[in-house]
Protein backbone atom coordinates (compact mmCIF):
# COMPACT_ATOMS: atom_id res chain seq x y z
CA UNK A 1 0.00 0.00 0.00
CA UNK A 2 1.24 3.99 -0.58
CA UNK A 3 2.84 4.72 2.61
CA UNK A 4 1.75 8.46 2.63
CA UNK A 5 -1.33 9.61 4.08
CA UNK A 6 -4.70 11.05 1.81
CA UNK A 7 -6.68 13.74 3.62
CA UNK A 8 -7.74 13.25 6.06
CA UNK A 9 -5.29 10.47 7.41
CA UNK A 10 -1.95 9.87 9.44
CA UNK A 11 1.13 7.65 9.10
CA UNK A 12 -0.92 5.24 11.29
CA UNK A 13 -4.40 5.54 9.60
CA UNK A 14 -4.04 6.77 6.44
CA UNK A 15 -7.09 7.59 4.71
CA UNK A 16 -6.70 4.87 2.46
CA UNK A 17 -9.99 5.61 0.49
CA UNK A 18 -8.17 8.91 -0.74
CA UNK A 19 -4.79 6.54 -1.40
CA UNK A 20 -6.79 4.18 -3.82
CA UNK A 21 -8.99 6.34 -5.05
CA UNK A 22 -7.55 5.98 -8.85
CA UNK A 23 -8.15 1.77 -7.76
CA UNK A 24 -11.79 1.49 -8.88
CA UNK A 25 -12.09 -2.96 -8.52
CA UNK A 26 -12.65 -3.79 -5.25
CA UNK A 27 -10.87 -7.19 -5.94
CA UNK A 28 -7.79 -5.26 -7.47
CA UNK A 29 -7.92 -3.37 -3.71
CA UNK A 30 -8.57 -6.50 -2.26
CA UNK A 31 -5.06 -7.93 -4.07
CA UNK A 32 -2.91 -4.97 -3.08
CA UNK A 33 -4.28 -5.05 0.82
CA UNK A 34 -3.48 -8.64 1.04
CA UNK A 35 -0.11 -8.67 -0.43
CA UNK A 36 0.81 -6.07 1.99
CA UNK A 37 0.54 -8.33 4.70
CA UNK A 38 1.83 -11.58 2.62
CA UNK A 39 4.74 -10.03 1.51
CA UNK A 40 5.62 -8.16 4.64
CA UNK A 41 8.98 -8.31 6.80
CA UNK A 42 8.57 -9.87 10.27
CA UNK A 43 7.83 -7.54 13.00
CA UNK A 44 6.99 -6.57 16.68
CA UNK A 45 3.56 -6.85 15.54
CA UNK A 46 3.84 -10.32 14.43
CA UNK A 47 5.48 -11.23 17.49
CA UNK A 48 2.57 -9.33 19.26
CA UNK A 49 0.08 -12.04 17.51
CA UNK A 50 2.48 -14.77 18.29
CA UNK A 51 2.35 -14.26 22.14
CA UNK A 52 -1.20 -12.80 22.38
CA UNK A 53 -2.29 -16.67 20.55
CA UNK A 54 0.39 -18.46 22.54
CA UNK A 55 -1.02 -17.57 26.18
CA UNK A 56 -4.15 -19.09 24.70
CA UNK A 57 -2.52 -22.25 24.23
CA UNK A 58 -0.27 -22.09 27.08
CA UNK A 59 -3.41 -22.32 29.54
CA UNK A 60 -4.70 -24.52 27.40
CA UNK A 61 -2.27 -27.19 27.72
CA UNK A 62 -2.03 -25.86 31.42
CA UNK A 63 -5.23 -26.85 32.18
CA UNK A 64 -5.82 -30.13 30.39
CA UNK A 65 -2.37 -31.76 31.50
CA UNK A 66 -3.04 -30.32 35.08
CA UNK A 67 -5.17 -33.47 35.52
CA UNK A 68 -3.06 -35.89 35.49
CA UNK A 69 -0.61 -34.07 38.39
CA UNK A 70 -4.06 -33.53 40.88
CA UNK A 71 -6.24 -36.72 40.20
CA UNK A 72 -3.42 -38.77 42.27
CA UNK A 73 -4.56 -35.37 44.85
CA UNK A 74 -8.18 -35.65 44.33
CA UNK A 75 -8.36 -39.32 45.54
CA UNK A 76 -6.25 -38.49 48.81
CA UNK A 77 -9.21 -35.68 49.40
CA UNK A 78 -12.02 -36.71 48.05
CA UNK A 79 -11.97 -40.27 48.37
CA UNK A 80 -10.47 -41.23 51.52
CA UNK A 81 -12.55 -44.25 52.67
CA UNK A 82 -12.41 -47.72 53.90
CA UNK A 83 -13.49 -48.86 50.05
CA UNK A 84 -10.92 -46.22 48.35
CA UNK A 85 -8.17 -45.81 50.70
CA UNK A 86 -7.64 -42.27 48.98
CA UNK A 87 -7.04 -43.52 44.97
CA UNK A 88 -9.56 -42.46 42.80
CA UNK A 89 -11.41 -44.85 41.27
CA UNK A 90 -10.64 -45.52 37.66
CA UNK A 91 -13.72 -44.50 36.40
CA UNK A 92 -14.09 -41.62 37.59
CA UNK A 93 -10.33 -40.55 36.25
CA UNK A 94 -11.82 -41.35 32.76
CA UNK A 95 -14.89 -39.19 33.32
CA UNK A 96 -12.65 -36.26 34.50
CA UNK A 97 -10.15 -36.35 31.17
CA UNK A 98 -13.31 -37.41 28.88
CA UNK A 99 -15.29 -34.28 30.46
CA UNK A 100 -12.50 -31.82 28.86
CA UNK A 101 -12.42 -33.36 25.25
CA UNK A 102 -16.28 -33.64 24.57
CA UNK A 103 -16.75 -29.99 25.95
CA UNK A 104 -13.55 -28.96 23.71
CA UNK A 105 -15.48 -31.05 20.33
CA UNK A 106 -18.36 -28.68 20.98
CA UNK A 107 -16.43 -25.38 21.24
CA UNK A 108 -14.29 -26.28 18.14
CA UNK A 109 -17.23 -27.33 16.04
CA UNK A 110 -19.18 -24.04 17.96
CA UNK A 111 -16.63 -21.63 17.97
CA UNK A 112 -15.24 -22.28 14.80
CA UNK A 113 -18.65 -22.13 12.84
CA UNK A 114 -19.58 -18.48 14.78
CA UNK A 115 -15.76 -17.22 13.69
CA UNK A 116 -16.86 -17.70 10.03
CA UNK A 117 -20.55 -16.30 10.62
CA UNK A 118 -19.89 -13.32 12.44
CA UNK A 119 -16.46 -12.65 12.33
CA UNK A 120 -13.02 -13.59 14.51
CA UNK A 121 -12.62 -10.29 16.06
CA UNK A 122 -16.26 -10.42 17.98
CA UNK A 123 -15.53 -14.03 19.21
CA UNK A 124 -11.56 -13.92 20.29
CA UNK A 125 -11.60 -12.95 23.68
CA UNK A 126 -14.77 -14.44 24.65
CA UNK A 127 -13.23 -18.28 24.33
CA UNK A 128 -10.35 -17.19 27.20
CA UNK A 129 -13.33 -15.53 29.86
CA UNK A 130 -14.70 -18.92 29.39
CA UNK A 131 -11.37 -20.51 30.36
CA UNK A 132 -10.97 -17.86 33.33
CA UNK A 133 -14.17 -18.37 34.88
CA UNK A 134 -14.01 -22.46 34.62
CA UNK A 135 -10.71 -22.21 35.82
CA UNK A 136 -11.61 -20.70 38.99
CA UNK A 137 -15.20 -21.76 40.00
CA UNK A 138 -13.04 -25.17 40.33
CA UNK A 139 -10.68 -23.96 42.06
CA UNK A 140 -13.22 -22.64 44.74
CA UNK A 141 -15.40 -25.63 44.66
CA UNK A 142 -16.29 -27.33 48.03
CA UNK A 143 -18.36 -30.13 49.29
CA UNK A 144 -21.68 -30.11 50.99
CA UNK A 145 -24.74 -33.23 51.27
CA UNK A 146 -26.30 -31.34 48.32
CA UNK A 147 -23.71 -31.76 46.07
CA UNK A 148 -21.75 -34.25 43.98
CA UNK A 149 -17.89 -33.33 43.69
CA UNK A 150 -17.22 -35.06 41.05
CA UNK A 151 -20.58 -34.06 39.04
CA UNK A 152 -19.32 -30.30 39.88
CA UNK A 153 -15.89 -31.02 38.50
CA UNK A 154 -17.10 -32.92 34.97
CA UNK A 155 -19.86 -30.08 35.03
CA UNK A 156 -17.11 -27.39 35.34
CA UNK A 157 -14.17 -28.77 33.02
CA UNK A 158 -16.95 -29.56 30.02
CA UNK A 159 -16.91 -25.61 29.84
CA UNK A 160 -13.40 -25.36 30.11
CA UNK A 161 -13.21 -27.93 26.85
CA UNK A 162 -15.74 -25.45 25.28
CA UNK A 163 -13.28 -22.56 26.27
CA UNK A 164 -10.03 -24.58 25.18
CA UNK A 165 -11.66 -25.34 22.07
CA UNK A 166 -13.03 -21.95 20.86
CA UNK A 167 -9.28 -20.97 21.59
CA UNK A 168 -8.06 -23.75 18.95
CA UNK A 169 -10.18 -22.56 15.94
CA UNK A 170 -9.41 -18.83 16.73
CA UNK A 171 -5.99 -18.70 17.37
CA UNK A 172 -4.68 -20.46 14.52
CA UNK A 173 -6.91 -18.91 12.08
CA UNK A 174 -6.10 -15.33 13.53
CA UNK A 175 -2.61 -16.08 12.87
CA UNK A 176 -2.41 -17.97 9.52
CA UNK A 177 -5.00 -14.87 8.39
CA UNK A 178 -2.17 -12.07 9.73
CA UNK A 179 0.92 -13.97 9.08
CA UNK A 180 3.43 -13.14 6.34
CA UNK A 181 3.84 -15.95 3.69
CA UNK A 182 6.60 -16.48 3.89
CA UNK A 183 7.08 -16.77 8.15
CA UNK A 184 3.54 -18.50 8.52
CA UNK A 185 4.45 -21.79 9.58
CA UNK A 186 6.78 -20.52 12.20
CA UNK A 187 4.16 -18.09 13.35
CA UNK A 188 1.79 -21.02 14.02
CA UNK A 189 4.00 -23.35 15.35
CA UNK A 190 5.23 -21.02 17.32
CA UNK A 191 1.70 -20.56 18.50
CA UNK A 192 0.82 -24.43 19.05
CA UNK A 193 4.87 -24.67 20.62
CA UNK A 194 3.13 -22.73 23.67
CA UNK A 195 1.09 -26.33 24.85
CA UNK A 196 4.84 -27.92 25.37
CA UNK A 197 5.61 -24.48 27.66
CA UNK A 198 1.99 -25.18 29.34
CA UNK A 199 2.61 -28.73 29.96
CA UNK A 200 5.90 -27.84 31.68
CA UNK A 201 4.69 -24.84 33.53
CA UNK A 202 1.77 -27.37 35.10
CA UNK A 203 4.11 -29.87 35.91
CA UNK A 204 7.03 -27.23 37.50
CA UNK A 205 4.11 -25.65 39.57
CA UNK A 206 2.78 -29.02 40.71
CA UNK A 207 6.61 -29.94 41.98
CA UNK A 208 6.81 -26.13 43.75
CA UNK A 209 4.12 -26.71 45.28
CA UNK A 210 4.47 -30.49 46.48
CA UNK A 211 8.11 -29.19 47.66
CA UNK A 212 6.49 -27.02 50.12
CA UNK A 213 4.03 -29.15 51.71
CA UNK A 214 6.98 -31.95 52.12
CA UNK A 215 6.88 -31.72 55.97
CA UNK A 216 3.64 -32.74 56.68
CA UNK A 217 2.94 -35.25 53.26
CA UNK A 218 6.09 -37.22 54.31
CA UNK A 219 3.88 -38.24 57.62
CA UNK A 220 1.69 -40.40 55.74
CA UNK A 221 2.98 -43.33 54.10
CA UNK A 222 0.07 -44.66 52.44
CA UNK A 223 -2.62 -43.04 50.59
CA UNK A 224 -4.58 -44.39 53.31
CA UNK A 225 -2.74 -42.43 55.75
CA UNK A 226 -2.90 -39.07 54.54
CA UNK A 227 -5.64 -38.27 56.90
CA UNK A 228 -5.48 -34.79 59.03
CA UNK A 229 -3.42 -32.18 58.39
CA UNK A 230 -1.93 -34.53 54.87
CA UNK A 231 -5.97 -34.26 53.52
CA UNK A 232 -5.81 -30.64 54.19
CA UNK A 233 -2.43 -29.84 52.31
CA UNK A 234 -3.59 -31.95 49.78
CA UNK A 235 -6.45 -30.27 48.95
CA UNK A 236 -4.90 -26.42 49.28
CA UNK A 237 -2.52 -27.89 46.57
CA UNK A 238 -4.45 -28.77 44.20
CA UNK A 239 -6.84 -25.98 44.34
CA UNK A 240 -3.57 -23.98 43.79
CA UNK A 241 -2.43 -25.70 40.59
CA UNK A 242 -5.49 -25.38 39.00
CA UNK A 243 -6.07 -21.43 39.92
CA UNK A 244 -2.22 -20.48 38.50
CA UNK A 245 -3.75 -22.12 34.97
CA UNK A 246 -6.17 -18.75 34.82
CA UNK A 247 -3.23 -16.10 35.70
CA UNK A 248 -1.57 -15.92 32.00
CA UNK A 249 -4.56 -15.62 30.63
CA UNK A 250 -6.35 -12.43 32.36
CA UNK A 251 -2.78 -10.75 30.96
CA UNK A 252 -4.18 -11.73 27.17
CA UNK A 253 -7.73 -10.68 27.83
CA UNK A 254 -6.99 -6.69 26.80
CA UNK A 255 -5.32 -7.56 23.92
CA UNK A 256 -7.59 -10.44 22.87
CA UNK A 257 -10.20 -8.18 23.10
CA UNK A 258 -8.73 -5.18 21.44
CA UNK A 259 -7.37 -6.63 18.19
CA UNK A 260 -8.44 -5.60 14.52
CA UNK A 261 -10.77 -8.12 12.84
CA UNK A 262 -8.47 -9.68 9.84
CA UNK A 263 -8.60 -8.10 6.89
CA UNK A 264 -9.33 -10.96 4.86
CA UNK A 265 -12.53 -11.66 6.77
CA UNK A 266 -13.74 -8.09 6.28
CA UNK A 267 -12.66 -8.56 2.40
CA UNK A 268 -14.38 -11.93 2.12
CA UNK A 269 -17.36 -12.51 4.41
CA UNK A 270 -18.29 -8.79 5.56
CA UNK A 271 -17.25 -7.58 2.37
CA UNK A 272 -16.16 -3.78 3.20
CA UNK A 273 -13.09 -3.41 1.56
CA UNK A 274 -12.73 0.38 3.08
CA UNK A 275 -12.51 -1.34 6.78
CA UNK A 276 -10.62 -4.02 5.34
CA UNK A 277 -7.93 -2.01 4.28
CA UNK A 278 -7.76 0.22 7.09
CA UNK A 279 -7.49 -2.82 9.44
CA UNK A 280 -4.37 -3.92 7.40
CA UNK A 281 -2.79 -1.00 8.18
CA UNK A 282 -3.81 -0.52 12.04
CA UNK A 283 -2.59 -4.48 12.26
CA UNK A 284 0.72 -3.30 10.32
CA UNK A 285 0.96 -0.49 12.93
CA UNK A 286 0.02 -2.47 16.29
CA UNK A 287 -3.07 -0.60 16.46
CA UNK A 288 -6.59 -2.06 17.66
CA UNK A 289 -8.56 -1.32 14.30
CA UNK A 290 -8.67 1.06 11.94
CA UNK A 291 -11.17 4.22 11.15
CA UNK A 292 -13.43 5.63 7.96
CA UNK A 293 -16.15 7.89 7.87
CA UNK A 294 -18.92 5.57 8.55
CA UNK A 295 -21.88 7.02 6.58
CA UNK A 296 -19.23 6.81 3.46
CA UNK A 297 -18.33 3.27 3.97
CA UNK A 298 -21.12 1.62 4.61
CA UNK A 299 -22.90 3.71 1.11
CA UNK A 300 -19.56 1.94 -0.35
CA UNK A 301 -20.00 -1.62 0.60
CA UNK A 302 -23.47 -1.27 -0.50
CA UNK A 303 -22.18 -0.52 -3.92
CA UNK A 304 -18.62 -2.74 -4.10
CA UNK A 305 -19.98 -5.85 -2.37
CA UNK A 306 -21.90 -7.35 -5.38
CA UNK A 307 -18.63 -6.57 -7.25
CA UNK A 308 -16.40 -8.52 -5.41
CA UNK A 309 -15.85 -12.23 -7.11
CA UNK A 310 -15.24 -13.82 -3.81
CA UNK A 311 -18.45 -16.19 -2.95
CA UNK A 312 -20.78 -15.28 -0.26
CA UNK A 313 -20.60 -18.09 2.37
CA UNK A 314 -24.01 -20.40 2.59
CA UNK A 315 -24.97 -24.04 3.08
CA UNK A 316 -25.14 -24.68 -0.36
CA UNK A 317 -21.84 -22.87 -1.29
CA UNK A 318 -20.43 -25.45 1.48
CA UNK A 319 -21.67 -28.37 0.04
CA UNK A 320 -20.62 -27.10 -3.60
CA UNK A 321 -16.95 -26.30 -2.42
CA UNK A 322 -16.30 -28.88 -0.21
CA UNK A 323 -18.24 -31.48 -3.38
CA UNK A 324 -15.14 -30.91 -5.03
CA UNK A 325 -12.92 -34.00 -4.79
CA UNK A 326 -9.67 -31.55 -4.91
CA UNK A 327 -11.24 -29.33 -2.40
CA UNK A 328 -13.31 -32.06 -0.41
CA UNK A 329 -10.17 -34.50 -0.41
CA UNK A 330 -8.37 -31.79 1.94
CA UNK A 331 -11.45 -31.44 4.47
CA UNK A 332 -10.86 -35.63 4.64
CA UNK A 333 -7.10 -35.29 4.87
CA UNK A 334 -6.56 -32.59 7.76
CA UNK A 335 -9.76 -34.14 10.25
CA UNK A 336 -8.01 -37.95 9.52
CA UNK A 337 -4.73 -36.92 9.97
CA UNK A 338 -5.69 -35.15 13.51
CA UNK A 339 -8.10 -38.10 14.35
CA UNK A 340 -5.06 -40.79 13.88
CA UNK A 341 -2.26 -38.58 15.71
CA UNK A 342 -4.49 -38.21 18.61
CA UNK A 343 -5.66 -41.47 19.14
CA UNK A 344 -1.97 -42.45 19.70
CA UNK A 345 -0.50 -39.15 21.08
CA UNK A 346 -3.15 -39.77 23.94
CA UNK A 347 -2.89 -43.26 24.02
CA UNK A 348 1.28 -42.96 24.77
CA UNK A 349 0.62 -41.67 28.19
CA UNK A 350 -0.46 -45.31 29.03
CA UNK A 351 3.48 -45.91 28.93
CA UNK A 352 3.95 -43.21 31.30
CA UNK A 353 4.05 -45.50 34.74
CA UNK A 354 6.53 -48.21 32.74
CA UNK A 355 8.99 -45.09 31.68
CA UNK A 356 9.05 -43.68 35.06
CA UNK A 357 9.91 -46.59 37.10
CA UNK A 358 12.40 -47.29 34.57
CA UNK A 359 14.22 -44.02 35.21
CA UNK A 360 13.40 -44.34 38.91
CA UNK A 361 10.96 -42.33 39.43
CA UNK A 362 8.13 -44.43 40.30
CA UNK A 363 7.12 -43.32 43.35
CA UNK A 364 7.69 -45.79 45.90
CA UNK A 365 7.28 -44.64 48.96
CA UNK A 366 5.69 -41.47 51.43
CA UNK A 367 3.17 -39.67 49.83
CA UNK A 368 5.55 -36.95 49.47
CA UNK A 369 7.86 -39.29 47.45
CA UNK A 370 5.12 -40.42 45.53
CA UNK A 371 3.69 -36.62 44.39
CA UNK A 372 7.65 -35.49 44.08
CA UNK A 373 9.09 -38.72 41.58
CA UNK A 374 5.60 -38.03 39.61
CA UNK A 375 6.41 -34.45 39.11
CA UNK A 376 9.69 -34.61 38.34
CA UNK A 377 9.96 -38.13 35.72
CA UNK A 378 7.17 -36.18 33.84
CA UNK A 379 9.10 -33.25 33.47
CA UNK A 380 12.51 -34.68 32.66
CA UNK A 381 10.28 -36.67 29.81
CA UNK A 382 8.94 -33.43 28.82
CA UNK A 383 12.38 -31.71 28.46
CA UNK A 384 13.64 -34.56 26.83
CA UNK A 385 11.38 -35.06 23.99
CA UNK A 386 8.63 -32.85 23.32
CA UNK A 387 9.49 -29.14 23.52
CA UNK A 388 12.68 -30.15 21.58
CA UNK A 389 10.33 -31.31 18.92
CA UNK A 390 7.52 -28.50 18.94
CA UNK A 391 10.67 -25.90 18.60
CA UNK A 392 12.17 -28.10 15.47
CA UNK A 393 9.30 -27.60 13.58
CA UNK A 394 9.14 -23.64 14.29
CA UNK A 395 12.74 -23.74 12.85
CA UNK A 396 11.89 -25.96 9.76
CA UNK A 397 8.81 -25.96 8.46
CA UNK A 398 8.67 -22.88 6.61
CA UNK A 399 12.29 -24.29 4.84
CA UNK A 400 11.32 -28.31 4.66
CA UNK A 401 7.65 -27.83 4.39
CA UNK A 402 4.60 -29.56 6.13
CA UNK A 403 3.91 -32.40 4.23
CA UNK A 404 7.61 -33.61 4.47
CA UNK A 405 7.21 -32.99 7.83
CA UNK A 406 4.06 -35.02 8.77
CA UNK A 407 5.03 -37.93 6.69
CA UNK A 408 8.55 -38.16 8.36
CA UNK A 409 6.78 -38.12 11.98
CA UNK A 410 4.10 -40.30 10.97
CA UNK A 411 7.03 -43.07 9.37
CA UNK A 412 9.06 -42.47 12.60
CA UNK A 413 5.91 -43.35 14.62
CA UNK A 414 4.83 -45.86 13.38
CA UNK A 415 8.44 -48.14 13.13
CA UNK A 416 8.57 -46.70 16.82
CA UNK A 417 5.46 -48.26 17.72
CA UNK A 418 6.05 -51.83 16.01
CA UNK A 419 9.39 -51.82 18.24
CA UNK A 420 7.65 -51.30 21.61
CA UNK A 421 4.90 -53.59 20.78
CA UNK A 422 6.91 -56.54 19.36
CA UNK A 423 10.02 -56.24 21.40
CA UNK A 424 8.10 -54.83 24.62
CA UNK A 425 9.68 -57.15 27.00
CA UNK A 426 12.92 -57.52 25.75
CA UNK A 427 13.39 -53.79 25.80
CA UNK A 428 15.81 -52.45 28.82
CA UNK A 429 14.05 -50.01 30.84
CA UNK A 430 16.11 -47.20 29.43
CA UNK A 431 16.11 -48.13 25.74
CA UNK A 432 12.16 -47.65 26.24
CA UNK A 433 12.73 -44.33 27.85
CA UNK A 434 14.84 -43.47 24.56
CA UNK A 435 11.96 -44.44 22.28
CA UNK A 436 9.87 -42.70 24.31
CA UNK A 437 11.52 -39.66 24.30
CA UNK A 438 11.87 -39.96 20.17
CA UNK A 439 8.28 -40.92 19.94
CA UNK A 440 7.69 -37.30 22.22
CA UNK A 441 10.22 -35.79 19.34
CA UNK A 442 8.58 -37.05 16.57
CA UNK A 443 4.71 -36.17 17.56
CA UNK A 444 5.72 -32.32 17.83
CA UNK A 445 8.05 -32.59 15.04
CA UNK A 446 5.86 -34.08 12.98
CA UNK A 447 2.06 -34.31 13.11
CA UNK A 448 1.03 -33.08 16.44
CA UNK A 449 2.27 -29.65 15.13
CA UNK A 450 1.44 -29.79 11.51
CA UNK A 451 -2.24 -31.50 12.22
CA UNK A 452 -2.60 -27.71 13.47
CA UNK A 453 -0.98 -25.74 10.96
CA UNK A 454 -2.85 -27.20 7.47
CA UNK A 455 -6.42 -26.39 8.48
CA UNK A 456 -5.91 -23.13 8.88
CA UNK A 457 -4.10 -22.40 5.59
CA UNK A 458 -6.09 -24.93 2.96
CA UNK A 459 -9.50 -23.63 3.44
CA UNK A 460 -11.01 -20.31 2.31
CA UNK A 461 -11.80 -17.60 4.22
CA UNK A 462 -15.69 -18.09 4.42
CA UNK A 463 -15.07 -21.35 5.38
CA UNK A 464 -11.67 -21.44 7.45
CA UNK A 465 -12.15 -21.40 10.68
CA UNK A 466 -15.32 -24.24 10.48
CA UNK A 467 -12.48 -26.26 8.20
CA UNK A 468 -10.19 -26.22 11.52
CA UNK A 469 -12.52 -26.34 14.14
CA UNK A 470 -13.94 -29.88 12.26
CA UNK A 471 -10.57 -31.04 11.83
CA UNK A 472 -9.57 -30.51 15.63
CA UNK A 473 -12.86 -32.02 16.34
CA UNK A 474 -12.08 -35.31 14.83
CA UNK A 475 -8.88 -34.99 16.85
CA UNK A 476 -10.65 -34.24 20.15
CA UNK A 477 -13.05 -37.61 18.89
CA UNK A 478 -9.45 -39.69 18.61
CA UNK A 479 -8.31 -38.43 22.49
CA UNK A 480 -11.38 -40.16 23.54
CA UNK A 481 -10.69 -43.11 21.75
CA UNK A 482 -7.36 -43.72 23.02
CA UNK A 483 -8.86 -43.51 26.71
CA UNK A 484 -10.87 -46.23 25.81
CA UNK A 485 -7.57 -47.88 25.25
CA UNK A 486 -6.87 -47.74 28.75
CA UNK A 487 -9.02 -50.64 30.26
CA UNK A 488 -7.51 -53.15 27.51
CA UNK A 489 -3.83 -52.46 29.39
CA UNK A 490 -5.11 -54.72 32.22
CA UNK A 491 -6.61 -57.71 30.44
CA UNK A 492 -4.85 -60.23 32.20
CA UNK A 493 -3.78 -58.44 35.35
CA UNK A 494 -2.68 -60.32 38.47
CA UNK A 495 -5.11 -59.23 41.41
CA UNK A 496 -3.59 -56.87 43.60
CA UNK A 497 -0.12 -55.65 41.44
CA UNK A 498 1.69 -52.92 41.32
CA UNK A 499 3.40 -50.73 38.48
CA UNK A 500 3.76 -52.43 35.33
CA UNK A 501 2.81 -55.96 36.12
CA UNK A 502 -0.98 -54.05 35.95
CA UNK A 503 -0.67 -53.97 32.11
CA UNK A 504 0.22 -57.28 30.68
CA UNK A 505 -1.33 -56.25 27.28
CA UNK A 506 -0.04 -52.74 26.84
CA UNK A 507 2.37 -54.35 24.10
CA UNK A 508 -0.37 -55.00 22.18
CA UNK A 509 -2.19 -51.67 22.41
CA UNK A 510 1.32 -50.26 20.89
CA UNK A 511 0.80 -52.40 17.92
CA UNK A 512 -2.66 -51.10 17.34
CA UNK A 513 -1.06 -47.70 17.81
CA UNK A 514 1.41 -48.40 14.90
CA UNK A 515 -1.39 -49.19 12.70
CA UNK A 516 -2.82 -46.30 13.66
CA UNK A 517 -0.09 -44.11 12.48
CA UNK A 518 0.41 -45.85 9.18
CA UNK A 519 -3.24 -44.62 8.40
CA UNK A 520 -2.15 -41.29 9.24
CA UNK A 521 1.04 -41.79 6.76
CA UNK A 522 -1.98 -42.88 3.89
CA UNK A 523 -4.31 -39.59 5.13
CA UNK A 524 -0.96 -37.14 4.55
CA UNK A 525 -0.92 -38.03 0.65
CA UNK A 526 -4.48 -35.90 0.69
CA UNK A 527 -2.63 -33.04 1.43
CA UNK A 528 -1.32 -30.19 -0.29
CA UNK A 529 2.06 -28.40 0.27
CA UNK A 530 1.39 -25.38 1.47
CA UNK A 531 4.87 -23.72 2.39
CA UNK A 532 5.55 -20.27 0.99
CA UNK A 533 2.03 -20.52 -0.70
CA UNK A 534 -0.85 -17.58 -0.21
CA UNK A 535 -3.75 -18.75 1.66
CA UNK A 536 -5.58 -17.60 -1.82
CA UNK A 537 -3.84 -19.37 -3.70
CA UNK A 538 -4.23 -22.47 -1.67
CA UNK A 539 -8.15 -22.27 -1.96
CA UNK A 540 -7.87 -21.89 -5.29
CA UNK A 541 -9.52 -18.45 -5.26
CA UNK A 542 -6.52 -15.88 -5.58
CA UNK A 543 -6.94 -12.89 -7.05
CA UNK A 544 -4.94 -11.67 -10.06
CA UNK A 545 -3.83 -7.79 -10.73
CA UNK A 546 -6.17 -7.07 -13.03
CA UNK A 547 -5.60 -5.77 -16.56
CA UNK A 548 -6.88 -3.05 -18.85
CA UNK A 549 -8.91 -5.79 -20.71
CA UNK A 550 -10.08 -7.26 -17.90
CA UNK A 551 -11.80 -4.02 -16.78
CA UNK A 552 -13.26 -3.36 -20.11
CA UNK A 553 -14.94 -6.28 -19.94
CA UNK A 554 -16.41 -6.06 -16.51
CA UNK A 555 -17.43 -2.42 -17.70
CA UNK A 556 -18.99 -3.86 -20.69
CA UNK A 557 -20.83 -6.63 -18.53
CA UNK A 558 -22.02 -3.87 -16.21
CA UNK A 559 -20.14 -4.68 -13.38
CA UNK A 560 -18.24 -1.17 -13.14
Amino acid sequence: MPSTSGSGGNSAFPNLADDFSHVLDPNERRRIALAEIDNGSFGWHHARAVMVAGIGFFTDAYDIFAVNSISQMFGLVYWQNAQNHGVMPSNIQTAMKVSVSVGTVIGQIGFGHLADRIGRRKMYGIELVIMILTTTAQAIIGTSGAINVTAVIIFWRIFLGIGIGGDYALSAVITAEFAPTKWRGAMMGSVFAMQGMGQFASVLVTLIVTTSYKSVLEQAMTAGDCTGDCQLAVDRMWRIIVGVGSIPAVFAMYYRLTIPETPRYTFDVARDVFRAEQDTDSYLAGKSQGFTDKDFRLHMVHVQESRLRVPRGSIKDFCRYFGQWKYGKVLLGTAASWFFVDVAFYGLALNNTVVLESIGFGGHGNIYVQLYDNAVGNLIIICAGAIPGYWATVALVDHIGRKRIQLLGFFMLTSFFLVIGFAFDQLHPHGLLAIYALCQFFFNFGPNATTFIYPAECFPTRYRATGHGLSAAAGKVGSIVALAFAPLQHIGAPVNCTGSLCSPWLDHIMEIFAAVMACGLASTFLLPETKRKSLEELCGEEVVRSTPRSRSVAAANGDW
